[in-house]
C-alpha cells in the first residue's frame, strides 16, 4: 500500500527528478489551449450578435452570415431563411462541442500528465474527472471528436449543393474511420481493464 503522506517519501535522484519535473513543460501547451479557447468563445458571440442583427433586418449581418457559413444560393438572400438558421445554429453547436473537447484536454490532461488539482469535495469538480486517466481520456476524445465530425458532416450535407461529390464523399469516409477507431480504441481499453481485473 502506497504511503498517504507524501512527505514521508525519500527525495529524489537529481536525474530522476529532473525528468519527473520535465512534465511542467506541457503547462505552457494547455495555458495556451485555454488562450484558444478565449477566441473560440469571442467567435461564439460574433456569430451570435451577426444571427441575431440579421433577424432585426440587418443585410450586412446577413451577409457576414452567409460567408461564414459558406452558403451559396442561386441568388443572395434578403432576409433569414431556415437553411441559414440551421448552418448558423449548427456552426454554434459545433462551436460549443470543440470548446468542451478543450476544457476535457486542459483539465484532464494537466489532472492526468502534470499534477493534481486537488478538486475532491469541489462542488463544481466534473463528474468525469473522478475516474479520469490516460485510457479514459483517450475514449472520451474519442467520443468527442466523432460528435464534432457529426455536426461537420451535417452541415455539409445540408448546404451539399456547394460541394462537391468527392468532398461529401471524403468527409463521410473520414466520419466512418473516426467512428471505427472510436470503438477499437474502447474495445481495446475493455479488454486491458478486464485482463486487469482477472489480476
Amino acid at each position: 500500500m502506497s504511503d498517504p503522506n507524501p512527505s514521508r517519501h525519500s527525495p529524489l535522484r537529481p536525474l530522476p527528478a529532473l525528468i519527473f519535473a520535465s512534465r511542467w513543460l506541457q503547462l505552457p501547451l494547455y495555458l495556451g489551449l485555454i488562450l484558444a479557447q478565449v477566441i473560440y468563445v469571442y467567435h461564439f458571440w460574433v456569430e451570435l450578435v451577426h444571427l441575431i442583427e440579421a433577424a432585426f433586418g440587418s443585410q450586412a449581418a446577413l451577409s457576414a452570415l452567409v460567408e461564414s457559413i459558406g452558403y451559396k444560393p442561386d441568388f443572395p438572400p434578403t432576409k433569414l431563411n431556415e437553411t441559414i438558421i440551421m448552418l448558423v445554429v449548427l456552426a454554434l453547436i459545433d462551436v460549443v462541442m470543440i470548446s468542451n473537447l478543450l476544457i476535457m484536454v486542459i483539465v484532464g490532461g494537466y489532472e492526468t500528465f502534470v499534477s493534481r488539482m486537488h478538486l475532491e469535495g469541489h462542488p463544481d469538480q466534473p463528474e468525469w474527472l473522478n475516474h479520469v486517466n490516460a485510457s479514459v481520456l483517450k475514449v472520451k476524445l474519442g467520443l468527442s471528436i466523432i460528435g464534432i465530425s457529426s455536426i461537420h458532416l451535417l452541415k455539409t450535407f445540408i448546404n451539399a449543393d456547394n460541394y462537391a461529390d468527392r468532398v461529401l464523399i471524403a468527409q463521410t469516409a473520414i466520419h466512418i474511420t473516426f467512428l471505427l477507431s472510436a470503438m477499437a480504441i474502447a474495445f481495446t481499453e475493455r479488454l486491458m481493464s478486464q485482463g486487469h481485473e482477472k489480476h
